[in-house]
């Protein structure tokens, strides 16, 4: 597993890392769509599936919390969901198959899927400064 954030210097381990297959889907996305954001909301489609989208396709809103960047990408989640996932590291994984939804994901015939993992005893980093992707 990788991630593009040292947790040292955040205090704490990121809340969100990915594994070496998907950093490669997400370089592989990056370089046919341009940078991407990922969005994790607990709605219709896949459900809590992380969702890929053209960075400047999609509009985060207030509800809306920054988790961190895999990738080096924004990874975002909905508010109601980081209420039921705050105590747990995200790890973002690549399987085989199609989502359903409109992510960038589905035409490459895998999908990112959410492990998770409840934190250890040096607890999440702070949440990232919010900015609009």
């Amino acid at each position: 597993m990788r991630t593009n954030s040292d947790s040292s210097e955040q205090g704490g381990e990121p809340r969100v890392v990915a594994t070496e297959s998907a950093l490669e889907l997400i370089q592989l996305l990056v370089a046919k769509h341009g940078p991407v954001m990922f969005h994790q909301s607990g709605g219709c489609c896949d459900g809590s599936a992380p969702m890929c989208y053209p960075r400047d396709e999609f509009k985060t809103g207030g509800s809306d919390v920054l988790l961190g960047e895999i990738g080096e990408q924004p990874f975002y989640i909905g508010a109601a969901q980081f209420e039921h996932w705050q105590h747990t590291q995200l790890i973002i994984d690549v399987v085989d198959g199609r989502g359903s939804g409109f992510s960038l994901d589905a035409p490459e015939g895998k999908r990112f899927l959410t492990r998770s993992r409840l934190f250890g005893e040096e607890g999440a980093c702070p949440l990232p400064r919010t900015s609009a992707p």
